[in-house]
Formats: C-alpha cells, sequence, structure tokens
C-alpha cells in the first residue's frame, strides 16, 4: 500500500486540491481524493503490523500509565512560561510514579473482583482479610518492582499513597462483602424481635410478682421497639429517610454487643456453679 503525498497539506501554496469550494471549515467540502488517500494513510499507520509497544525506562507503556504522563505534562504547561528542563525531568518522575501506581491498585483491584466481586457468592471475613493481605503485599511488590525515576524518598511518598488507596478499596470490598449475607441484612429485625419477646416475657413476670411500675416501664420500652421494628421495614421497602433507618441499625447492633458481652460474662459462673454442684 502506498501513499502519495497527496494527504500532506502543502506548507506555502494554498492546497486547492484539499477543499472543493472556499473552505467553510465543514467536513463535506473536502476533496474526495484528500479522503481517499487519508483512508490509506490511516490504515498504514494502525496497521498490526506496524504498531510495535512502547517503552519507558523498560517498562511497558500502558494506556493507564500514558494518560498520567499526559497529565503531568499538562500541569507544567499550564503556566505562560516554558518549563525549565527541572520542571520537566519533575514531571517525569512524578508521572513515572503515578503509572506504577496505577498499574499496581488495577492489579489488587482485579484480584480482589475475582475472589469477592459482584457475581461471587459471600466470603468469610477471615478468608477475605487473608486474601487482602497477600494481594496487597503482591501490589506494593509490584511498584517496587517497577523502574522509577526520583530516588527512594520520592518513590516513598508514592508508595504510601497506594497504601492509602489499597486500604480504601479493601474498605468498599469488605462492606461489599458484607451486604451479601442474608443473615446480616436480617440482623436488626432478628435483635428487635427477640428484644420484643424478651420484654414481653419480663413485663408479665413483673407483673405477676407485683412490680407493675417496673412492668410498665417493659411495655413502654416494649413499644418503642416494636414502633422501630414497624419502622425500619418500611424503610426497607420504599427506600426513604436512609438516615433513620442506620440508627436504626446502629442501635440493634449496640443492644447486640452488649447481650453477647454478658452472655460471655456469664459463661465462667455458670461452669463454676456445675463444678462445685
Amino acid at each position: 500500500m502506498t501513499v502519495t503525498d497527496e494527504a500532506l497539506p502543502k506548507p506555502c501554496a494554498p492546497a486547492l486540491w484539499l477543499c472543493k469550494v472556499q473552505d467553510r471549515g465543514q467536513l463535506s467540502d473536502v476533496a474526495p481524493k484528500f479522503k481517499k488517500e487519508l483512508r490509506n494513510l490511516i490504515a498504514t499507520l494502525l496497521h498490526p503490523n506496524s504498531l510495535a509497544e512502547k517503552e519507558i525506562n523498560g517498562n511497558k507503556v500502558t494506556c493507564r500509565g500514558l494518560l498520567e504522563f499526559f497529565k503531568a505534562y499538562i500541569k507544567i504547561y499550564q503556566g505562560e512560561d516554558l518549563p525549565h528542563p527541572k520542571s520537566m525531568l519533575q514531571a517525569t518522575a512524578e508521572a513515572n510514579n503515578l503509572a506504577a501506581v496505577a498499574a499496581a491498585k488495577d492489579q489488587y483491584y482485579k484480584n480482589m473482583e475475582k475472589v469477592c466481586g459482584g457475581d461471587v457468592p459471600y466470603v468469610a471475613p477471615a478468608s477475605l482479610e487473608e486474601k487482602h493481605h497477600f494481594f496487597l503485599q503482591e501490589s506494593l511488590h509490584v511498584f517496587s518492582s517497577t523502574k522509577k525515576m526520583g530516588g527512594q524518598e520520592f518513590c516513598d511518598r508514592y508508595r504510601d499513597q497506594l497504601e492509602a488507596e489499597l486500604v480504601e478499596l479493601w474498605q468498599s470490598f469488605s462492606k461489599h462483602n458484607e451486604s451479601k449475607n442474608v443473615f446480616s441484612a436480617f440482623r436488626t429485625p432478628a435483635v428487635l424481635f427477640v428484644l420484643v419477646c424478651f420484654l414481653y416475657v419480663l413485663s408479665g413476670l413483673l407483673l405477676f410478682i407485683g412490680l407493675a411500675t417496673i412492668a410498665l416501664i417493659c411495655d413502654c420500652v416494649l413499644g418503642l421497639a416494636m414502633v422501630a421494628m414497624l419502622t425500619w421495614s418500611f424503610i426497607r421497602f420504599s427506600g426513604k429517610y436512609r438516615g433513620l433507618g442506620g440508627v436504626i441499625d446502629q442501635t440493634a447492633g449496640i443492644i447486640l454487643q452488649q447481650a453477647t458481652v454478658v452472655l460471655n460474662k456469664s459463661r465462667p459462673a455458670v461452669a463454676e456453679m456445675r463444678k462445685s454442684s
């Protein structure tokens, strides 16, 4: 395939062959001969045999990494004056490190997506945390093994940035995985239902032994628990008042936590009573 110089504009003479009529900035005015040669040129430039993987400092250049270089260079050219060579070198080092951060972060994301992504079922928290630590160290190794510019102290700043971003990703994956837990979704209504049953029985016992005032207080708390359970159900069904729903979830979590602490403290005492008997 050959491309004639018809596709190249003449720098000195008017390019009468370029447009059929006076240039109005419309593609319809471009001459057919120019379009034909331009198609040949693009096909030649983008042919798989003509393309080669680009490298910077021995590392393959990815689209994500190239974007970081564009961002860094655009930043230093925003001023009115031309940048100094030192600024260019610093921008290159910054883009080089940001590209390494992006590559390491992308690898961590893909690995975690395979473990607990959208279509993957619920994973045990302990197993998920173990995978997180393994993939975290793997991503940090990818960053450290990538050739970078700027010196150790300069690169350590971006390593700390990478660790902070990976921790944020881990928290996001952890919450997403927790949302898949069916029992976690029904924790709040289960806690409120058990609380209602407990207060109902306790109120009956207190009323039986003559403590009507305390029984009335239990009935009031029981009523509040039932209202909270109905409100929670309405919020889940309608999607409104999510802030109030979060408060109810937090309250149920505190009740469950305190009940667990009381039960754990009572176990040794029960065990000692059994031994003594």
